[in-house]
């Protein structure tokens, strides 16, 4: 009851606080663990129209939860705290948040950026609903899956299509992974624009410029100590402690982010790395760089889907893909899916408009599914997150014509 009380105390908190500022966020902890938020499981399954038969689907999907990337973060808040240890400014909750440190070491032990658990069971889940909704496109069909050479991407692969094995061993399944794929699943990590523009000095200035105006440091000296002399790069420390303590569900671990932010805390420092995602990934008013380097990857989808549509014995009738919260968020803002998109001078606006949590949590996954009507006429319907969107601006149609929508994506290509 006591936690109870106290979360609802800090909702209450962030709700002023979002009142005095109306760029402020009140989102939940939860949501504020950002792309290392762990797959929002949909509760029901999507009714198709009995004049709609799906023939094929595309998917795009982001590897499965999994432990931190590197040990960048946690080693840089690990040695914040042996600093304040030897000080002698440490607090009680510092104490706390170092045996916490040595909790989570402890559970990646040298599996930095290996899928986990959960993660494989995300995919599984996620292939077990495609298998349920859609299952005359797998008995005794063809499916194609291709990753990144990531072993989180592979892995994710193998967890999905094992899952469809293991539901219908009449499937005929082909896996491949490997750099050859980096064109469609990599695209941002070698790509010379993208480079110049991610380090340009634009870039970075209006990051720091938010960064440097918003940045709370009342959670590090709650750790560190009110005499802990703060360095330049107090900021990287704290958006270390916030980046190690919102990745905790991801690895399988309770969240205590609640026992070291308040809410308004953490929004904020969300807010903050969730600017940087939107700047380096997706097309902003600076540059359309970072979601122009998806047209390969869009061009694909295209190219498979009107492939199919002309003849489509012999071709697959799921394509799936494996890649990164990196391949997604670009192909996404280029495709203008609704809450992927958005365009301000007014960054400050983006956490209200643009939230990588709805877009890219662990196993985020695009989905258009081609249907043929009684008449002939194929229709798509496009799924983010296993959730139907309204695909073209302006209609509320979630069942669209190919055609159309055919001519909106090829317009979206640079």
């Amino acid at each position: 009851m006591h936690r109870i009380l106290s979360h609802l105390f800090a909702w209450l908190v962030a709700v002023s606080a979002f009142a005095a500022d109306p760029t402020a966020t009140a989102y939940s902890f939860s949501d504020c663990q950002g792309s290392a938020k762990p797959y929002p499981v949909p509760t029901r399954a999507i009714e198709v129209p009995d004049s709609l038969t799906p023939v094929m689907i595309n998917h795009v999907g982001r590897h499965g939860a999994r432990f931190a990337a590197s040990p960048s973060h946690i080693s840089r808040l690990r040695k914040a705290l042996e600093d304040a240890t030897r000080r002698g400014t440490i607090t009680p909750l510092g104490k706390r948040l170092t045996e916490t440190v040595v909790t989570i070491e402890n559970a990646t032990a040298s599996r930095w950026g290996q899928l986990d658990s959960l993660g494989a069971a995300e995919q599984r889940g996620i292939a077990a609903r495609m298998y349920a909704s859609f299952p005359e496109l797998f008995a005794g069909k063809s499916v194609n899956a291709i990753s990144s050479y990531v072993p989180r991407c592979v892995m994710s692969m193998y967890e999905f299509t094992h899952q469809l094995a293991q539901l219908d061993k009449k499937i005929e399944l082909t896996d491949a992974s490997g750099r050859r794929f980096s064109t469609l699943m990599r695209f941002f990590s070698d790509n010379p624009d993208y480079k110049t523009f991610v380090k340009s000095e634009q870039a970075e200035t209006e990051i720091k410029q938010f960064t440097d105006s918003r940045i709370p440091m009342s959670p590090l000296r709650r750790v560190l100590g009110k005499s802990y002399p703060l360095s330049a790069d107090s900021a990287e420390i704290a958006m270390a402690e916030y980046s190690v303590l919102a990745g905790m569900e991801a690895i399988g671990l309770t969240s205590q982010a609640s026992d070291y932010f308040s809410l308004q805390e953490f929004n904020t420092l969300w807010s903050i790395f969730n600017l940087r995602q939107y700047i380096d990934r997706t097309a902003t008013t600076l540059s359309t760089v970072p979601a122009d380097i998806a047209s390969p990857l869009l061009t694909d989808l295209i190219e498979t889907t009107d492939a199919f549509i002309r003849d489509p014995q012999g071709k697959p009738t799921v394509n799936l893909r494996f890649g990164h919260a990196e391949t997604l968020m670009p192909l996404l803002s280029l495709m203008k899916i609704p809450g992927c998109s958005y365009l301000t001078r007014h960054f400050d606006t983006v956490a209200l408009h643009w939230r990588d949590f709805d877009i890219v949590p662990m196993a985020a996954n695009l989905q258009m599914i081609l249907f043929r009507s009684d008449t002939g006429t194929y229709y798509v319907r496009v799924d983010l997150n296993e959730r139907p969107v309204k695909p073209i601006p302006g209609s509320d149609l979630i069942y669209v014509p190919w055609n159309a929508y055919r001519q909106q994506l090829i317009f979206c290509l640079p």
